[in-house]
Formats: structure tokens, sequence, C-alpha cells
């Protein structure tokens, strides 16, 4: 009853894709039947994918016969929503929007959301986007990494965003001084030298701190100390005045600037004072023109802040719309672990398949528009999403399928020899593609030798494909012929093949043996190794040992 519903479920979404199934989503519908099969999933994931091959195999029109006659009622089908950007409010002539990374590291898929977003609303108003380096000095815990910021720049291009000159926070210190001293004299904020300890139990009972009652000469002069390397890290810091009535207490006179003598990648040790998020954007946001601000939903408070400071000047508040998370099954993007790996050597770079990163993704073969496609159809929106990753696998295979040649490759290649083969039987042609046969063939030699994937079993008939059928070792016919009910298997000659080594989104590296043509591939070629995954070519030693990676099934 499983292998059943594996099949239709494999044939349903093959069908959805244009004849190609993927695991993420029969996955999701096995587990909906039955929810105990999820602990399971390790000893199906074999079967699972060995159907989705065979299904694969035998093209749409077939797919869509076999499923009319198990399933039909999964033939029914659905109108697709179209996924269209909600209108901003209060939209003028003049849109201008913001990027604004922190540079710990590149942009990974994650992030590309937001920056996808903003580029489709600049190009829905024929507005503006602007690039502002988020580099304040960050914490000890999150880091600024020098690489990150011709990172973050290789990522947004291959993207194919369109924004203006990079626009660093680094360089805007003084404008952020300047502004913080007008808070001070319009006694709007004061200089701190409380604990935090002190600081979160004032909040509790809504008691101000001794500090806050400073009259405005102290105030100025402390300021002025926390320039002064004597003044120790972590002695002052510069907090705005809100109602210690306010009923979040996180929102009661909040940090607004500290000290800190860590290196800075771009200015060295030339400033100690750096704001916090919320300030420099309050004052940024409204300098820099900002109309509308996308932003995750976890910064509400610091949405609360800018509105805040911006009252305190009077200025005219900017438009902040606030997006839900977005997660990804099965997928874990962190940057402080991917830094902490990428130093350490455990990584090939941030470009390893690990750190989820753009440039990693297109190493892998995965196509900026895939990518926008799948971020897009989450819209914006406050609500939190959870999506499969084969979403995004199944946008790219649209793109690639057609251009993907195909070839054979064995992973734990097991010998077999086959007898009574006609010795007319010299050759294999096999297409580059089964559904463009003018891209032309490939020719494998055939002996009586064979190397399979397979394991073949006594009195049961296989097919080679593009070659015979045989049983029990011995041939039985050429041709095609759906009477013998035959198991279609791929297959490799024993000579002239190629070494392969597959590096998987895991890091993990999967060794085996292609077919000689293989060798002739180009650096940055995307293929399918027929019956389990696309992937690139990215390294060639020689033409007879080749790396690719792995781009999804």
């Amino acid at each position: 009853m499983l292998k059943e519903s594996i099949r239709k479920y494999a044939l349903e979404n093959a069908i959805k894709h244009k004849g190609r199934a993927a695991i993420g989503s029969i996955i999701g519908k096995l587990i909906n039947d039955d929810p105990s099969i999820k602990s399971r999933l390790g000893g199906l994931n074999k079967e699972i994918q060995k159907t989705i091959s065979e299904v694969n195999e035998i093209g749409l029109k077939k797919q869509e016969e076999e499923l009319r006659k198990i399933a039909p009622e999964l033939l029914e089908k659905r109108e697709r929503q179209e996924h269209v950007l909600k209108e901003l409010p209060n939209v003028s002539k003049n849109v201008v929007m913001r990027f604004a990374p922190f540079p710990s590291g590149p942009l990974h898929i994650g992030n590309a959301r937001t920056a996808i977003l903003n580029d489709e609303y600049c190009k829905k108003y024929k507005g503006k986007l602007l690039l502002v380096m988020d580099d304040t000095i960050g914490s000890e815990e999150k880091q600024i990494d020098k690489d990150a910021y011709s990172l973050i720049l290789e990522g947004l291009k291959f993207l194919e965003i369109k924004h203006e000159k990079p626009i660093y926070k680094s360089d805007r210190l003084d404008i952020y001084y300047k502004y913080a001293e007008e808070l001070i004299q319009k006694n709007k904020a004061y200089v701190c030298s409380c604990s935090s300890e002190t600081i979160r139990e004032n909040r509790k009972q809504k008691k101000e701190c001794f500090c806050r009652k400073i009259n405005l000469e102290d105030n100025k002069k402390r300021w002025k100390s926390m320039f002064d390397k004597k003044t120790k890290e972590g002695s002052y810091v510069l907090r705005i005045k809100t109602s210690m009535q306010d009923r979040n207490p996180a929102f009661r006179d909040r940090v607004l600037f500290r000290i800190s003598e860590r290196k800075h990648p771009r200015v060295g040790n030339k400033y100690r004072v750096w704001p916090l998020l919320e300030f420099s954007w309050a004052i940024d946001d409204h300098l820099l023109g900002m109309t509308h601000i996308i932003r995750g939903k976890d910064l509400m408070m610091e949405s609360e802040m800018e509105r805040y400071i911006w009252d305190i000047f009077g200025w005219k508040h900017a438009d902040i719309i606030h997006n839900g998370l977005l997660s990804l099954e099965g997928v874990k993007i962190s940057k402080s672990k991917s830094a902490k790996e990428v130093r350490a050597g455990k990584y090939l770079g941030w470009d390893d398949p690990r750190t989820w990163s753009l440039q990693s993704l297109k190493r892998r073969g995965i196509k900026q528009r895939a990518i926008r496609n799948f971020l897009l159809q989450f819209g914006l929106n406050q609500n939190e999403v959870t999506a499969p990753i084969d979403g995004l696998y199944s946008e790219n295979r649209k793109l690639i399928e057609k251009e993907a040649n195909r070839y054979f490759f064995i992973e734990k290649p097991v010998k077999i020899k086959i007898s009574n083969i006609p010795k007319e039987i010299k050759t294999a042609k096999a297409p580059l593609h089964p559904d463009y046969p003018k891209r032309g063939f490939r020719e494998l030699k055939v002996t009586d030798e064979f190397y399979v994937a397979d394991k073949i079993e006594k009195n049961k008939v296989y097919r080679f494909m593009h070659l015979f059928n045989f049983k029990d070792n011995k041939f039985i016919s050429g041709k095609h012929d759906e009477k013998l009910n035959a198991k279609m298997i791929h297959w490799l000659p024993i000579d002239n093949l190629v070494n392969v080594e597959i590096l998987m989104p895991d890091g993990y590296t999967i060794k085996g043996l292609a077919e000689e043509s293989v060798g002739y591939l180009n650096i940055g070629d995307i293929i399918q190794f027929t019956r389990f995954c696309f992937c690139r070519l990215d390294n060639k030693k020689d033409g007879k040992n080749l790396i690719f990676w792995y781009t999804h099934t």
C-alpha cells in the first residue's frame, strides 16, 4: 500500500512540474497521510528516490496515463494562485527604498528575500533603491567580516538587483554625533553609568535612574568623556529619555550609543563611540529620504524607537512595513556559525554549500530567476512561513531541465557479464536529451561486461537504457517491449570511464564513475546524471577526473 502511495504522489508531482518529480512534496504528502511515517523516513528515502527516478524516465504523457489509471482524482486541475505584490501605502511620485545588510558575511537566501522585495517595488513604482552597508561596529557575537562588503555586492549582482552607489554607515559617524548632541541639548537623552542590572530593576519598578537627573552641562561633559581613551569601554552609554511608565519595559530609556574599542575593518580605530541600530536608522532614513522601509517583524521595537526619534525632531514618518520570517524546512542558516567554520578552515570558503550563501547557490547551479520566483511567492506580509526547500529546486528545475544534457554515473559500480549478446551490437546511442533528439547522441561502447548500480535479481527482466533487455545475465531482445515488464536501469561500459566526485549540500562528497563523454564538458556546464541528480561541473583536474557540485534532484 505504501509503495502505491509513493508511486501516485511521485506521478502527481512529476505532472505538476512538467515531468520531473522531486522528493520534498512527496514526503510531505506521505506524512500527511500517516504521521508515523516520519520516524521511518531514513529507510524509505531509497525507495522514494528509486520511484522518482523511474517516474521521471517515462515522460509526461505516460505519467498522465498511469496516474489516470491509479488515482484519477489527483489529475483534477487546480487554479494556480498568482502571487502579486500588494500596493505600498502612501505612494508618491518619488519612491525611495533601501536595502541595508550588516556585513558579517555574504547574503544568503534569507537576506535575498528582502533585497528582491525592495527591488521589485522599486521597479513597480520606478523608484530608487539605496544600498546602505549597515556597518556600525556590531557586537562581540556578530562581528563585521572585511570580505563581506565585496561578497554582498557580488550577491546583488548575481540577483540582478539595480541599486545606487553603496553608502557606508561607518563613514557617517560625525553625522550621528551631531544629532546625538541635539538630543542631549533638547534634554531628550542622557549619558548613563548605571549597570545593566540596575537599569533592568529600574525598568521593572518604572523608576528613573540617578543619571537621568544630571543637569545638561554635566551630561555634555559625560558625553565628551566617552570619546576620551581614558574612559573605559562599558563605563558610559547614551540613553534616550522615554516614559518609564511605558507599557513595554524594553522601550524604557533604550541605549543609543556605546563605547567600543574594537577595530573596525574599514575605519580602524578612528571611532570609539558607536550608535545602535535604531538611532543610526532614525537619522539616515530621514536624511536619505526614505519613503518606504521593509524590515523583519523581529524589528518592531526598533521601528517604534525610530518613530519616537522622528517625533522629537519633528520629521515626517516614512512608511515602515514589517515582513514575517521565512524558514526553510531542513535548512539551518547561521552566518555566525558559517563565519566560524570559514575562519577555521572547516568550510571551503563563503561559497561552501553549507553556508547557503548566494555564492554557494550560484556555484551549485541555482539560477537567480529561480531564487526570485521562489521568494516572491510568499509576498510581503507579517505571516511566519515555513517552506520546503524543494520549492526552490522546483523553480530551478523549470529553468535548467531543457538545457541539461543527460549522462550516466554510478556511485558504487558493480561489474556484471551478459551472455548471448549479438555480435552486431557494438555501441549504444543515447540521446543527450530525451526530449530534444536533434541535440545529438552520446555513443557508448558495448562489450559483454557492464557496470551497474542496481542489484540484479534472478528471474527478473531488466532493460539497459538505450540498449537491450536481459534476464539472469542473458540477452533477451534489443527492442523495448512493454509486455516484458522490464525494469529500466542505467549502466556503464567497463572501459574509458572518468572519475567523478560530487559535492553534496551537507559537505559530503560522493565518488563514482561516469561515461567518457562527461570528460568533454566545460566548467560551469549543468547536466543531469540519469536517475540521480542535476549538477554543475565545478573543476576539471583533467579529462579523466572531474568535480561536480550537486544542484538538486
